[in-house]
């Protein structure tokens, strides 16, 4: 469930995604295109050189030096056989080299066991959009037909639940909760208990999002995952992590410290439609070697497209 749509929707739909998701990088392909058109116009032919004047322009999307390296080194073979007759040649092997690294990444959830409810843990720095994107994601999952419960676990940050309360209303979801300050596992084993006894396709559970020290931060998700594993077997089937776009490569950073932590799974970038910089989703999939799930795009509960690799990549160079 907690899977890219583009596989179950119409051609029409999808092509409807496309648009939006060419709209959200505008002003990364603006920086990425037009630069490489720059760069190879002042060049007679496209050789190591030429390419050395790309690095900056990589960097400058937030690549990463470390991707950026991978994707040049590559792309240096292909202009020493003189594979690389012109710009059009260049941005098409360019597509192809960030289209691999995001399908090398590209790994499906776990699937939930018949007749039970996915469980799906959402984690993140506070100040990432954390609330608001499973706020979106209750949206899109109900927008698909099936039920979706939300679990307040982030019980420890001021007004944390309130905010969830609000998004559940919004979106018409239950939100089960306790008192500020409770424990999170015990409230995540009421959300359930009670999703199993309705029969709820999805709860999604919010958790803290404070990293004061990596120790706290493991051991209670650890025990939250062990109560979620006594009550469904298999859960939680998705650990999503909620990054922030315009942050680039410190937001990365900070990411990598939930990846060992909380067993992450996938990830949600929001304000990609705020960046020149969406080059990080490349980033996220060769360093963390995670996938991107969804990108958030707005304020909207609708502003949350499903991610797809090659649909992205094509975004950029449209």
């Amino acid at each position: 469930m907690i899977q890219t749509l583009f596989g179950s929707t119409e051609p029409e739909q999808k092509s409807g995604l496309f648009e939006r998701m060419k709209q959200a990088v505008s002003r990364t392909r603006e920086n990425l295109s037009e630069r490489i058109d720059e760069v190879v116009s002042l060049n007679k032919e496209i050789d190591r050189n030429t390419l050395d004047d790309l690095e900056a322009t990589l960097i400058g999307a937030d690549l990463g030096s470390a991707t950026t390296h991978q994707v040049l080194q590559n792309l240096r073979e292909r202009a020493d056989r003189k594979e690389i007759r012109d710009v059009t040649e260049l941005k098409r092997l360019l597509q192809e080299e960030l289209l691999a690294i995001l399908n090398s990444a590209n790994t499906p959830p776990v699937e939930r066991a018949e007749g039970s409810p996915e469980v799906v843990l959402v984690v993140g720095v506070n100040g990432t959009g954390k609330t608001t994107t499973i706020g979106k994601l209750a949206q899109t999952i109900r927008s698909n037909g099936q039920t979706v419960l939300l679990c307040a676990a982030d019980t420890f940050r001021a007004a944390a639940i309130e905010q969830l309360e609000v998004w559940g209303q919004r979106t018409g979801t239950e939100v089960i909760r306790t008192k500020a300050g409770g424990d999170p596992a015990a409230v995540l084993f009421d959300a359930l208990q009670a999703a199993t006894a309705r029969h709820i396709d999805c709860v999604i559970v919010d958790t803290a999002g404070r990293l004061h020290t990596k120790l706290n931060l493991m051991l209670e998700l650890e025990k939250m995952r062990r109560t979620a594993q006594r009550i469904i077997p298999g859960a939680p089937h998705e650990v999503l992590l909620v990054i922030d776009a315009t942050t680039g490569q410190n937001g990365l950073q900070q990411a990598k410290l939930f990846t060992d932590s909380a067993a992450v799974t996938g990830v949600v970038l929001t304000k990609l439609d705020g960046t020149a910089k969406g080059g990080v989703v490349v980033a996220i999939a060769r360093e963390l070697g995670l996938p991107v799930r969804y990108v958030g795009i707005g304020e909207k509960a609708g502003d949350l497209l499903p991610f797809d690799p090659e649909e992205f990549v094509n975004s950029l160079f449209a």
